[in-house]
């Protein structure tokens, strides 16, 4: 049984580490010159999005062998509304590195798999399926499930981001909902080491911003939040980066995992351990241990919650987030939402929640037709 793996990243990895456990040797094909980004961003894994698992670091090692050493465990995360600061206290998850960091999710795969991968890959995607007797596309976009009319956009956001250089605590990310400055959109800080840190903005395309004077606004924020001068030494940007899912997880054989399946959460912006399941799935599937169309059903589920959660937030105010963000400070409150979010609990907030926005995003809706009319 021939399989082609293409994408070198965490879901490609994931799948390739899965296939060799039970006797298959994959080709993986990368098309950089080595695995990972060409960026290092901090990111971070929280318990609440994937419920109903508890712990996902763990899980992943007891059930699929998929071993990964976070660099801290998160024990609070800070949300900056436009007027006030609220704290989630509790082991709500983990932060990690991506991209060409010795110690990325990425690199940390790449040394558990014992295939060697064929760096700076010219093949295209038709050229793999003549060859090959399954192909996973693990391309880290949704570019080749388009090419295929297999995907669903939703959103298309505007992302800017970079290494900044300040005082941070590994544990303690921070995040922004601050619709002055980033209409319908958010921002985080995941602190990766305690110099460095990736800060980063995200909001809809269809605010249609200056990308750079908004970047400069929300930089100065971050910068009084904290109460530091952050240096930047590196910075991206990405425009019209699709945010949907697959119609179907797999054509023929050809599996789409990743964020080629469509991993990212609409919500939040996070997707490493979707992305990580994907490719275990289709590896399951490949060896004839498991429909991949039936494992990711919840998968399907959960993202049409968080999309729901997307829109919910804006449907908000700066107003209405700043009563939320405030009430965080409650000592009842914090200690009921931390027990909610942290690891130990197998409470489904998303779930939960979703019926009542999805009450509040049909309200808005009517409300808007009736302004319209």
């Amino acid at each position: 049984m021939n399989v082609a793996i293409m994408g070198g990243g965490i879901s490609g990895l994931s799948c390739a580490i899965t296939l060799e456990r039970h006797g298959i040797e994959p080709m993986v094909f990368e098309k950089r010159n080595r695995v990972g980004d060409r960026f290092i961003n901090g990111e971070s894994m929280f318990s609440i999005l994937n419920r109903p698992v508890k712990d996902s670091i763990p899980y992943l090692a007891e059930n699929y062998h998929i071993h990964l050493k976070p660099i801290d465990e998160v024990d609070q995360v800070c949300i900056h509304s436009k007027n006030e600061t609220g704290v989630i206290h509790g082991k709500v998850g983990y932060i990690n590195i991506r991209g060409r960091h010795q110690d990325s999710y990425e690199n940390q795969l790449a040394q558990q798999v014992k295939t060697n991968i064929t760096m700076n890959s010219t093949y295209e995607y038709k050229e793999l399926c003549k060859n090959f007797e399954y192909v996973v596309l693990a391309t880290g976009d949704g570019e080749y499930a388009c090419q295929a009319d297999n995907y669903r956009c939703d959103i298309t956001f505007t992302i800017k981001g970079a290494t900044v250089e300040g005082e941070f605590i590994k544990s303690n990310p921070h995040v922004w909902f601050n619709y002055e400055i980033l209409p319908k959109g958010y921002g985080w800080l995941i602190p990766f080491t305690e110099k460095e840190a990736n800060l980063v903005m995200v909001y809809p395309d269809d605010m249609n911003l200056n990308i750079d004077e908004t970047w400069e606004k929300f930089y100065q924020l971050a910068c009084t939040n904290l109460d530091q001068n952050f240096k930047i030494t590196d910075e991206f940007q990405v425009r019209k980066y699709m945010i949907g899912i697959c119609n179907q997880p797999k054509i023929d054989q050809t599996y789409f995992v990743g964020n080629c399946f469509g991993a990212i959460s609409p919500g939040l912006g996070f997707g490493q351990y979707t992305s990580i399941l994907t490719g275990i799935y289709s590896a399951y599937d490949i060896c004839g241990l498991e429909s991949y169309d039936k494992s990711v059903k919840p998968i399907f589920k959960n993202y049409n919650r968080s999309l729901v959660l997307r829109r919910f937030l804006e449907n908000l105010t700066d107003e209405q987030i700043d009563f939320h963000v405030k009430n965080l400070n409650n000592k009842i409150i914090d200690k009921t939402v931390g027990k909610a979010c942290s690891r130990s609990s197998s409470i489904d907030f998303l779930g939960l929640s979703t019926p009542m926005m999805r009450l509040w995003n049909n309200y808005k809706k009517m409300r808007m037709n009736e302004n319209v009319e």
